[in-house]
């Protein structure tokens, strides 16, 4: 399936979605649920884009259900931690965990999973997306995706790309970006952004595929330096950057995240959560934060969800593949 395809059709779902479209059958089911408070589990550390998109989502969720929404963040092992928690909690709908890119990674990039991804785990929905930009530290000298060719090809190896972490969304664009540029360029990965961006920002690293809402102000003080964003066409929250397809790159990259369950939850919680998810990402509080940084709103139905899932997977494992990336490198 296109990712195009599959992101393009989650809004026009999400929002019959949203509108609270579940029978009247599956209602009735819910009637006793929930009981008592909801956990939703982070596989990462508190403060980053997927704790707050889950946190602003999970208070509109607690105000619709009733009932209190436990956030809990479980990093550690690249996201691997967290979710195995989650595969193993018992599947009466009180347990959700919310996971991004490296989920779908992971499905390759790690041979021994506690869990099977498609297995234990089942779609609930979609939040939010941030598109990448590809920045460089303006002590480079790079200022265009040619300039970065230029450079790579004379010293290859030489310009360093930073990543949240092996296998995370920003170690698999610089491999694609590599694949793209047909050059070699070293990778530095870091536990998290924040310290990554930290030392771009140090001038440490050459490059970043980061998460605009963090590097925007970061490229508005001239900090850093945008050399594209990684969107199919002109970003709308940053317009006047180019794209790295206007520059002879088709990549695309981002980061986005949604809820998943414990397979056997019945469907009828699940078919709630979601409707309520995607009411949240309309309310007043998330579009605004959403806006303000940087967020990209995506409702959808878990069937969308499920599909987009595969076609990550699919789209991770050829890069891994190719690249000859491990989880250790």
């Amino acid at each position: 399936m296109d990712r195009r395809a599959a992101l393009s059709g989650l809004s026009a779902i999400g929002a019959l979605a949203a509108a609270g479209v579940w029978s009247r059958s599956a209602a009735a089911q819910t009637a006793d649920w929930p009981a008592k408070p909801v956990r939703i589990i982070v596989p990462f550390p508190p403060g980053g884009t997927t704790d707050l998109v889950t946190r602003l989502v999970a208070t509109e969720l607690a105000k619709a259900i009733g009932q209190s929404v436990i956030v809990e963040n479980r990093p550690g092992a690249g996201t691997v931690i967290g979710v195995d928690v989650a595969a193993k909690a018992p599947s009466d709908g009180y347990t959700f965990v919310t996971v991004a890119n490296s989920f779908c990674a992971n499905h390759t990039l790690v041979k021994s999973l506690p869990y099977d991804t498609l297995r234990d785990l089942r779609p609930v929905g979609l939040m939010g997306m941030s598109e990448h930009v590809l920045a460089v530290h303006p002590g480079s000298g790079l200022r265009t995706v040619a300039d970065l060719a230029a450079a790579a090809k004379k010293s290859p190896g030489k310009l360093t790309y930073a990543s949240f972490g092996n296998g995370t969304s920003a170690h698999l664009s610089g491999a694609m970006l590599e694949h793209a540029l047909g050059v070699q360029l070293t990778h530095v990965p870091y536990k998290g952004q924040a310290p990554a961006l930290n030392d771009l920002l140090g001038g440490q690293v050459t490059m970043m595929f980061g998460n605009w809402p963090e590097f925007r102000q970061h490229v508005k003080a001239g900090k850093l330096i945008a050399l594209g964003m990684a969107t199919a066409k002109r970003s709308a929250q940053a317009s006047e950057i180019a794209t790295l397809a206007e520059q002879g790159v088709a990549l695309e990259s981002n980061s986005w995240s949604g809820v998943l369950a414990r397979t056997g939850t019945s469907d009828a919680v699940v078919a709630r959560v979601n409707a309520e998810i995607n009411k949240a990402l309309l309310s007043p509080a998330v579009t605004k934060a959403f806006a303000d940084g940087g967020i990209v709103s995506l409702a959808g139905s878990p069937a969308q969800f499920g599909a987009f899932i595969r076609s990550e997977i699919d789209k991770y494992a050829d890069i891994i593949r190719r690249a000859n990336i491990t989880a250790d490198a």
